[in-house]
């Protein structure tokens, strides 16, 4: 596709200075041409007028409540299809900034093979820019229940630095706009959070087209993986369901009567004994209710 037309979809809610740095490094660090849509979740904190007075060239709509991730992409990526005709989206968290060329980084692969559908950057920690946060995408194991980025915590010492097949994260990914439209975008099954990025990734797989790593678009992310204050009941909740869903659509038989028979019962004691002792037993609620409604839900 010799003529990418590339729109950046940021999504924000209540971080005004986050926001503005990473959209800075963006514009910065251009090398192609490309289009900044940020998604507003319902921001009460002046993110729009500060971003409208800094960048008049970016896009901004404040949507009037807060989408969740999932349906806060989609409905940019819609708005982003109607009024800018992208050939490709690239969704990128606010609370990252990004190296020069790394839009540019990001789609090369692109030029070569008609089966790629996206693509991710390398991740460093932004407290700790050697170490990686993500190094070539995500491994899922689902007998432990356990995902974790490539390379998480190790120090980059280029070791990663091949373009390789993986399974995408969403913070920094790109994708053919045609292929997000044919795959319904992210599930909303899984808002407010996670992991509709690698739900995605794997049925974009599924559907015939290649995920690679590329490892020469750089960011640094600003990690935080809190939600609800803590491991809240509404956490636990949200957590346990979606980890069933995730588990019954893309886990081989064998490895979820594995998870079920013996890594369920040791997690769910596991969280029992720790937040009891912490005098949190909502949690433990929230866990039980998760499991329950995650045996029943189906794809939205």
């Amino acid at each position: 596709m010799p003529n990418p037309s590339i729109t950046v979809i940021i999504l924000t809610y209540n971080q005004r200075e986050t926001t503005l740095a990473c959209v800075e490094s963006l514009i910065a660090g251009r090398r192609m041409p490309f289009n900044i849509l940020v998604w507003d979740n319902g921001s009460n904190d002046g993110t729009l007028e500060a971003l409208e007075t800094a960048f008049p060239e970016v896009r901004v709509h404040c949507h009037t409540e807060n989408l969740g991730v999932a349906g806060g992409r989609n409905a940019a990526a819609q708005l982003a299809i109607r009024d800018m005709a992208p050939t490709h989206l690239l969704f990128l968290d606010n609370d990252m900034v990004v190296e020069p060329g790394f839009v540019a980084a990001l789609y090369a692969p692109f030029r070569e093979a008609l089966d790629i559908g996206q693509t991710q950057a390398k991740l460093r920690f932004m407290h700790d820019r050697q170490r990686l946060n993500d190094g070539g995408g995500c491994r899922i194991n689902f007998m432990l229940g356990r995902t974790r980025p490539v390379g998480y915590g190790e120090i980059d010492h280029g070791q990663y630095d091949r373009i390789v097949p993986c399974i995408s994260c969403g913070g920094a990914m790109l994708v053919r706009r045609e292929i997000f439209e044919q795959l319904g975008g992210f599930d909303l099954t899984f808002n407010p959070f996670g992991p509709e990025d690698l739900d995605f990734s794997l049925r974009l797989q599924k559907a015939g087209y290649r995920a690679l790593y590329a490892p020469g678009a750089v960011a640094y992310h600003a990690v935080s993986h809190t939600f609800g204050g803590g491991y809240s009941e509404d956490y636990a909740r949200h957590k346990s369901r979606h980890w069933l869903v995730f588990l019954k659509r893309h886990a081989p038989l064998w490895q979820q009567v594995v998870f079920y028979t013996i890594t369920a019962p040791w997690l769910f004691l596991k969280v029992l004994f720790r937040e009891i002792r912490k005098g949190n037993p909502a949690a433990v609620r929230g866990v039980l209710q998760g499991v329950l409604r995650g045996g029943k839900a189906e794809r939205k």
